[in-house]
C-alpha cells in the first residue's frame, strides 16, 4: 500500500458551508482518517489549498486549521502541477468565472450547487468541461444523509409498492436581522447577489426527486418574498429583493406528485428542518435529516372524521422507526470520497455537471411559472 497527495484548490471556503462542510468536516477529517482508500488499497491524503478574496480571514483560516497553503490569486493556485481538483463554494454570481478558469486550467471540478444562475450557463459549464476532458461533479449531500439513505432502502426493497405522492416540508425562521441578528448572510435575499430560495433550494430538490422518486417531468410553483425589508451584517437596512419562500407542485415520471415548500419564514413545528412524506399502496414513511419512520398498510389505522368528538389517537405513536443497520458517515466527507476517486481511478460519479443543470433548470422554470402562474413542463436537456 502506498500514500500520495493531491492538491486540492478551495474557493469560498471562509464561508459558514464552505469552512464546516467542505474544509474541516469533509477534507480535513478525511486526512485525519488517513486519507481516501482507493479500490487496490492504497491511499490518497488532501493538501488543501485555500483561495478567497480576503487575505486577512485566509490567513486566520489557514492558522486556525494547521493549512499551510492560501492566496487571493485563483491562477496562481490553479498553476500548481499537483493540485488535480478545484472545488467552488463561493456566492453563486461568482461560480461560473471561476469554474471555467479551472476548467480552462485543466482541473477536475467539484462546485456546491447551483452550478450557475441560469440553465444556458449551467449548460455551458457541461459542455465546457466534457470538451476539456476534465471530470466534473456537485455537491448533492442530501442524497446522503441518514434518513434518504433510508429511505432509499425502503424503496430498493420494495417497501412502499406504487408510490403515489411525497410531501416536503422545508425551512425555519431567519431572522430579519435588525432585533436579532441573521442567521443567513444577506446575499441571499438579493437578486442580483444570485439569492432566493428557488434558486437555492430547488436544485436540491430536483437530484432529490430524480435519484429516489423518477423525473421532474412538470412544475407548478409560487414564490413569494414575505420579508420585504432586512438588515445585513453592518446594520444597514436593505431591500429584499430575492424570494425567502417557494410552493412547488412537481410532476414525476410514473405518475408520482410531489408537493415541497420551502421557506425561510416558517418557525418549525417540526421534528426535523426537513422531512419528506412518501404515501405508497402498500406502506408510508417520513423521513428527515436522520431518522425515517415507516407504517405498513397492515399497520395503518382506520381513522373517522367527527368534529364532535376530541381526537383521543396519537397517530405518531403508530409508526415504527426504521433502525440504523449500520454506521452513516458525514454526507459531504461521503460524496467528497467518490469524486476523488472518480479523478483518480474512473469509479462511478453520476453527480456531474449534467445533473446541476438540470437541478438549475427546475429552479428557472420554477421561478417562471410562478411569474407567470401556470403549470411548465420541464423538456429534456
Amino acid at each position: 500500500m502506498s500514500v500520495r497527495t493531491i492538491g486540492v484548490v478551495m474557493n469560498g471556503v471562509t464561508g459558514r458551508m464552505g469552512h464546516h462542510q467542505h474544509l474541516v468536516r469533509s477534507v480535513l477529517a478525511i486526512n485525519e482518517q488517513g486519507g481516501v482508500t482507493l479500490s487496490d488499497g492504497d491511499r490518497v491524503l488532501l493538501r488543501p489549498v485555500l483561495v478567497g478574496r480576503d487575505p486577512a480571514r485566509l490567513a486566520r483560516l489557514a492558522d486556525r486549521h494547521g493549512v499551510a497553503e492560501h492566496t487571493t490569486e485563483l491562477d496562481a493556485a490553479l498553476s500548481g502541477e499537483d493540485n488535480l481538483i478545484y472545488f467552488d463554494a463561493q456566492v453563486t454570481s461568482a461560480r461560473v468565472k471561476a469554474v471555467l478558469r479551472a476548467i480552462e486550467a485543466g482541473r477536475h471540478v467539484y462546485t456546491e450547487k447551483p452550478t450557475a444562475e441560469s440553465v444556458d450557463e449551467a449548460v455551458a459549464l457541461a459542455e465546457a468541461a466534457t470538451a476539456r476532458g476534465v471530470k466534473n461533479g456537485v455537491v448533492q449531500d442530501k442524497l446522503f444523509l441518514p434518513g434518504l439513505l433510508k429511505l432509499r432502502r425502503l424503496i430498493d426493497g420494495g417497501f412502499f409498492g406504487r408510490i403515489l405522492s411525497v410531501r416536503g416540508e422545508f425551512g425555519y425562521w431567519v431572522f430579519e436581522g435588525d432585533w436579532q441578528e441573521a442567521q443567513r448572510p444577506s446575499w441571499n435575499y438579493r437578486a442580483a447577489d444570485g439569492g432566493g430560495i428557488v434558486l437555492d433550494m430547488f436544485p436540491h430538490w430536483h437530484y432529490v426527486m430524480e435519484n429516489l422518486f423518477g423525473r421532474v417531468e412538470a412544475v407548478y410553483a409560487k414564490a413569494a418574498t414575505h420579508i420585504p425589508a432586512r438588515v445585513d451584517e453592518r446594520g444597514v437596512g436593505y431591500e429584499a429583493t430575492a424570494d425567502d419562500a417557494a410552493y412547488g407542485v412537481f410532476e414525476l415520471a410514473g405518475g408520482v406528485i410531489a408537493q415541497i415548500n420551502s421557506s425561510w419564514t416558517v418557525r418549525v413545528h417540526r421534528d426535523e428542518l426537513v422531512e419528506f412524506q412518501v404515501d405508497g399502496t402498500h406502506g408510508s414513511a417520513v423521513a428527515g435529516l436522520r431518522d425515517c419512520r415507516i407504517q405498513h398498510r397492515a399497520g395503518t389505522p382506520k381513522p373517522v372524521w367527527n368534529p364532535d368528538l376530541p381526537v383521543v389517537t396519537r397517530f405518531r405513536e403508530q409508526w415504527q422507526e426504521v433502525p440504523d443497520n449500520t454506521e452513516f458517515d458525514n454526507g459531504f466527507k461521503i460524496q467528497w470520497e467518490l469524486f476523488v476517486r472518480h479523478v483518480l481511478e474512473d469509479a462511478p460519479f453520476p453527480y456531474d455537471f449534467a445533473s446541476g443543470a438540470r437541478g438549475v433548470q427546475l429552479a428557472e422554470l420554477g421561478l417562471r411559472s410562478s411569474a407567470e402562474g401556470r403549470r411548465i413542463e420541464v423538456p429534456a436537456l
